[in-house]
């Protein structure tokens, strides 16, 4: 009962490892039961059921053509890289389903990190996963069970789907048809003549002291009629006859119980005998076979021997040349080393060229083209036009000095003269 209890829920299965593993409080040294190694398969079988409920048909292996897993796919090792990505798609699917943004990995992904992620959003959910991620990269075993189931429930109370309690359907007997004879005693006769009594256990029975008396009263009957009966006048021919007819229709036709325990007990032995005699057959034919395979492997071995010694030389000519296969892949990568280095440095010298050649043809261009000296001669003209033009305004400039600095000249002596006074006209005063 210990050995149950301990493996009821994936988490119970988790806490039931970490305490045999001398993790917790107290550090506390629990041994895992017996049938906690075969737990993942209950879960496994869980997780299809819930996979079925959430139509992973159509969503996921239709979409990208998988093949749908079966009840055991993640608990035993088949195919470890199929697995992993199964386990990858399934977990990015049910991630969304719960809700949750979450990318569809690709084939060609760092498994580590989408093994992060899906523990990330595992942890967000409110579960538990103290396990390493290496577990998972493996894509089968009890981890990767509870890390689908987890999502799965989790992807179930998204959509609102609420478990109900199963609705067993009512068993209705058949009732056997029996044809009716008044030379037929059938059950249901049997009961309206005796008294029918209900035990605890649901099971009719007749009561013998009733059925008894009822017998004693019939014979008694008989004996007093047969006491005005001196001869029978009937053929013993005839009568067999008779008795032959109506034989058949002589009986009490009982209806069982599928129900009743003894007839489970019966059924339990009758295939424990046949369970034991096909048993013995088949030891005796696993034996043999037993017996086969062991001398068959031994030939193989022996076989195998005899091949490595006579190919030793053999084996140590391709271990040398092995050897220099890799020398001369390391020389390989040293060259090629070299070679992307001196491929990259000439790459920059040809850029460098190509810059070198651009400026030359533009210089060589602009020193055979011919507007410039054009523009050069047409400035000349129009500088010496304007230096003609600069000389006749300063020609006429100095002219218009000249007259002015004449007429004050003029000015200036007429002015001077009249200043001069006559000697009559100072004596008289």
């Amino acid at each position: 009962m210990a050995a149950a209890a301990a493996v009821v829920t994936p988490s119970g299965l988790e806490d039931e490892v970490s305490r045999s593993r001398g993790e917790g409080a107290g550090e506390m040294v629990v041994e895992r039961g017996p049938g906690a190694a075969y737990h993942m398969f209950v879960v496994m079988e869980d997780l299809v059921e819930k996979l079925k409920l959430l139509r992973y048909e159509e969503d996921v292996l239709r979409k990208n053509n998988l093949k749908p897993p079966s009840r055991h796919y993640f608990a035993l090792p088949t195919n470890p890289g199929e697995q992993f990505y199964m386990f990858c798609t399934l977990a990015a699917w049910l991630i969304n389903k719960a809700g949750r943004p979450f990318e569809q990995p690709q084939e060609y992904d760092d498994p580590n990190a989408i093994i992060s992620n899906i523990l990330s959003e595992l942890r967000s959910f409110g579960r538990t996963a103290d396990f390493p991620p290496s577990k998972l990269k493996s894509g089968y075993g009890e981890h990767v069970c509870y890390v689908l189931d987890c999502l799965a429930e989790e992807a179930l109370k998204y959509i609102g789907f609420t478990w109900k309690r199963p609705a067993y359907p009512v068993e209705e007997l058949e009732e056997e048809t029996v044809a009716e004879d008044d030379a037929e005693l059938t059950l249901n006769k049997v009961d309206e003549e005796f008294v029918e009594e209900e035990t605890d256990n649901e099971e009719n029975f007749i009561d013998l002291n009733v059925l008894k008396a009822q017998t004693y009263r019939l014979d008694m009957n008989e004996s007093a009629k047969q006491e005005d009966i001196l001869e029978s006048t009937t053929d013993a021919a005839e009568w067999s006859l008779e008795v032959e007819r109506v034989l058949p229709q002589l009986k009490v036709t009982i209806r069982t119980d599928n129900k009743d325990w003894r007839i489970h007990v019966d059924q339990m032995h009758q295939h424990k005998s046949g369970i034991e005699s096909a048993l013995k057959e088949t030891k005796g034919f696993l034996d043999r076979l037993h017996n086969e395979i062991s001398r068959t492997l031994e030939k193989i071995g022996s076989r195998e021997k005899y091949i490595n010694n006579q190919l030793e030389h053999l084996v140590q000519e391709y271990r040398a040349a092995q050897a220099q296969l890799s020398e001369a892949r390391e020389r390989y990568q040293q060259g090629n080393g070299g070679v992307t280095e001196r491929t990259r440095i000439l790459s920059e010298v040809t850029e460098e060229l190509e810059k070198v050649k651009q400026e030359m043809e533009e210089k060589g261009s602009s020193m055979t083209d011919g507007a410039p000296l054009v523009k050069i001669k047409q400035s000349l003209t129009k500088l010496k036009q304007e230096t003609v033009q600069m000389d006749i305004r300063i020609g006429v400039v100095e002219h218009t000095l000249l007259q002015s600095k004449l007429k004050e000249k003029s000015n200036m002596t007429r002015d001077m003269h009249a200043t001069i006074i006559p000697e009559s006209a100072i004596g008289s005063y």
